[in-house]
């Protein structure tokens, strides 16, 4: 059975602690097309940021 040579010290249990804050991803809905995106991304559907064309979409080929 494995087992530590040395207590772990409070610096290094935190370091492994700090991942359990991490939250899961926010997102808001879009004002324009109403589809939910990152809060600060540009939305990739319709390339617009900030009320801004921000690049223009590929066409798709079907």
């Amino acid at each position: 059975m494995a087992v530590p040579k040395r207590k772990t010290s409070p610096m290094k249990r935190g370091f492994r602690r700090s991942a359990d804050a991490v939250k899961a991803p926010t997102y808001v809905e879009d004002k324009d097309s109403g589809e939910l995106r990152r809060p600060h991304h540009v939305d990739l559907k319709t390339g617009m940021y900030r009320g801004r064309q921000v690049f223009v979409q590929k066409a798709v080929e079907e």
